[in-house]
C-alpha cells in the first residue's frame, strides 16, 4: 500500500505502549493494531486528530507516501529476513 503507517516509530519516541495509545485515543487495541500494522483501509480524521494530539505529533510524522515499488521491496524483505518464501503472496 502507497501510504505508510509510522506509530510504532512515535510510539517509541513516546515510551508509551499501544495498550495506553489506545485506552488515551478512544479506539480498541485491535482496532489501533490494524493501522498500526498497515491493513486499515482507512482512518477517521477525528482518530487521526486524537492520535496527533496524544502523541503530541502531526499527522505527517505518523502517515507517510511510498511509491508501490518501494513498498514491494519492503514487502520481500520482510519475507527473506524471516526465511519464508510464499510465491504469490505479498504483503505479509
Amino acid at each position: 500500500m502507497p501510504i505508510a503507517v509510522d506509530i510504532d516509530v512515535m510510539l517509541a519516541r513516546r515510551k508509551m505502549s499501544v495498550g495506553e495509545l489506545a485506552d488515551r485515543v478512544g479506539i480498541t487495541p485491535a482496532n489501533l493494531a490494524v493501522l498500526k500494522n498497515g491493513r486499515a483501509k482507512a482512518v477517521r480524521f477525528a482518530t487521526l486528530a486524537a492520535l496527533c494530539e496524544v502523541l503530541e505529533c502531526q499527522p505527517g510524522d505518523l502517515l507517510r507516501w511510498e511509491s508501490e515499488d518501494d513498498a514491494e521491496d519492503d514487502a520481500g524483505a520482510e519475507v527473506s529476513r524471516v526465511g519464508v518464501k510464499t510465491p504469490g503472496v505479498s504483503g505479509l
